[in-house]
C-alpha cells in the first residue's frame, strides 16, 4: 500500500481556513477552470490553469478573481451555468449555504456589481445544494430539517419534499431536468420527478449512516455513496441494492465524489484530523483504492471538469491530487 500513498501534486495558499471547494462542473468560455472555496467568513472565486492544459504553466496557476464577503461560514458551494467569463461584462453566479441556515444567490460581474439574495426557509443545518444544470434558473436543497427544497432565483420556494430522515446530497439530471436525487442519512436514496412531485424510484444502503451520494452524470445508471465506513455503488436499472461496496475509511467516511473525466472513477474522504491519508482514489473494478492522498485534510472535494484531478480543502491550502487514467 505505501507506494500508493502521495502528497498532493500541487498546493495553493489560502488566506483562509478551507470548509468546502468547487470546480465549476460546466464551461465558462474560458480555458481556465473556475474554482470556489469557502472559508469563515468568505468565498474566494478564482481561475485555475494546470501544467497538464498548459506547458507555460509551471504546477499550477491560481488567479483568485473576486472575494465575496460572506460573514459567516460557508458549509456548501453550488456553481451556476450561467456564470460565462467570455462575456462582457463577465458573469459570476453561484450559491452557498451557510451555517446561519441560510441560502444566498451572488451574482457579480467582476467589477462594481455585486447582488446577493437570501433564502429563508430551512429550519436546520443545510448539508449540499446544487443548481438546475441546464438553464440554471432554480437551486435545490437539502437539510438536517428533514426536507429538500426548490427555489426560485427570486429567492421563492417553489417545492419542498418532506424527507424521513436529514438530506445529505442533493444531485439533478444532467439532461432530464425533471429528474432529481435526494440521498438520506438514514440510508435511503430517492429519484423524484418535480413535476408530479412523486418519487419514481428508490436505492437502499442497507447499512447507516449515509452521509455522501452522488450521481454520475457520465453514465446517469450510476450511484455511488459512502455509508459509515464503506463506499457503496448502484446500477440503477439493475437493483434497488448494491451493486458493490467495499471499506476504505478506518472511520467514517465523509464524502463521495464520481470523476467528470472518466465514469469508473471515484474519490472518498475521511473524516477531517483522524489520521492524515484522508482522500482515497478509486477505480471501479479494482478491489483497492488506485491512490491514497496523504494531507491534513480540512474539508470538501470536487473533480476537475475535464482532468482526473481532484481537490480538497485544509488549513489555508487547497491540495490537488492528479490521477493517472
Amino acid at each position: 500500500v505505501s507506494d500508493l500513498i502521495r502528497s498532493a501534486s500541487y498546493t495553493v495558499s489560502c488566506e483562509d481556513y478551507v470548509h468546502v471547494v468547487e470546480f465549476s462542473p460546466f464551461d465558462c468560455g474560458s480555458p481556465a477552470s473556475l474554482l470556489a472555496y469557502g472559508g469563515n467568513q468568505y468565498v474566494v472565486v478564482g481561475t485555475c490553469r494546470f501544467k497538464e492544459e498548459d506547458t507555460e504553466v509551471e504546477d499550477v496557476e491560481f488567479t483568485s478573481l473576486q472575494v465575496f464577503m460572506h460573514g459567516v461560514r460557508v458549509d456548501a458551494i453550488a456553481w451556476s451555468p450561467e456564470t460565462r467569463l467570455d462575456k462582457l461584462p463577465p458573469v459570476i453566479r453561484f450559491c452557498t449555504a451557510a451555517a446561519d441556515r441560510k441560502v444566498r444567490l451572488w451574482t457579480s460581474d467582476l467589477q462594481n456589481n455585486c447582488d446577493v439574495k437570501v433564502m429563508e426557509g430551512h429550519t436546520s443545518y443545510i448539508n449540499h445544494l446544487v443548481f438546475e444544470p441546464a438553464e440554471g434558473k432554480q437551486i435545490a436543497s437539502v437539510s438536517d430539517d428533514h426536507t429538500c427544497r426548490v427555489w426560485n432565483l427570486d429567492g421563492n420556494e417553489t417545492i419542498s419534499f418532506r424527507l424521513r430522515s436529514p438530506g445529505v446530497s442533493v444531485c439533478w439530471h444532467p439532461e432530464d431536468i425533471c429528474k432529481l436525487m435526494v440521498a438520506e442519512k438514514k440510508g435511503t436514496i430517492r429519484f423524484y420527478d418535480l413535476v408530479t412531485q412523486h418519487a419514481i424510484l428508490s436505492l437502499d444502503s442497507g447499512q447507516v449512516p449515509l452521509m455522501s451520494a452522488d450521481w454520475c452524470l457520465t453514465n446517469t445508471i450510476k450511484v455511488g455513496a459512502v455509508v459509515a465506513n464503506e463506499w457503496v455503488i448502484w446500477d440503477i436499472t439493475r437493483s434497488s441494492y448494491p451493486l458493490e461496496k467495499r471499506p476504505a475509511h478506518v472511520d467514517k467516511a465523509r464524502h463521495f465524489r464520481w470523476s467528470r473525466a472518466n465514469e469508473n472513477l471515484f474519490a472518498t474522504t475521511g473524516y477531517p484530523g483522524k489520521i492524515n491519508s484522508q482522500l482515497l482514489v478509486h477505480h471501479l473494478g479494482h478491489p483497492q483504492p488506485v491512490m491514497i492522498g496523504s494531507a491534513c485534510v480540512g474539508a470538501g472535494l470536487s473533480w476537475h471538469r475535464t482532468l482526473p484531478l481532484c481537490v480538497i480543502g485544509g488549513d489555508r491550502k487547497l491540495f490537488f491530487w492528479m490521477t493517472e487514467m
